[in-house]
């Protein structure tokens, strides 16, 4: 059975760091896309970056600030965001695929989600 397992977030101040944690179990992930996505109250779930094999894709309200990295059997994906802003505050989400995707749509397994609060 196909797990992914977010974990890492809280509240943390406008300007603060925090690094975000999927565990992935269930199947090989190796091949596949890891995407990260967020879902802010009353709005719709948005990309925020995704990694294949070692090729990184972000959305440009988060490039230069977030990073996501993983091992090479993505059996964890991180993302390690930075300069946090209080509109980065959502629920945030790991999503896996098999092929190239930046639409929440496309993405077969999702984890529960982790709570990201950014004070100003």
């Amino acid at each position: 059975q196909v797990q992914l397992v977010e974990s890492g977030g809280g509240l943390v101040q406008a300007g603060g760091s925090l690094r975000l944690s999927c565990a992935a179990s269930g199947r090989t992930f190796s091949n596949y896309v890891m995407g990260w996505f967020r879902q802010a109250p009353g709005k719709e779930r948005e990309f925020v970056a995704l990694i294949i094999r070692s090729n990184t894709v972000y959305a440009d309200s988060v490039k230069g600030r977030f990073t996501i990295s993983g091992d090479s059997a993505k059996t964890t994906v991180y993302l390690q965001m930075s300069g946090l802003k209080p509109e980065d505050t959502a629920v945030y989400y790991c999503g896996a695929r098999r092929f190239y995707s930046t639409s929440y749509r496309d993405y077969d397994y999702w984890g529960q989600g982790t709570q990201v609060t950014v004070s100003s």
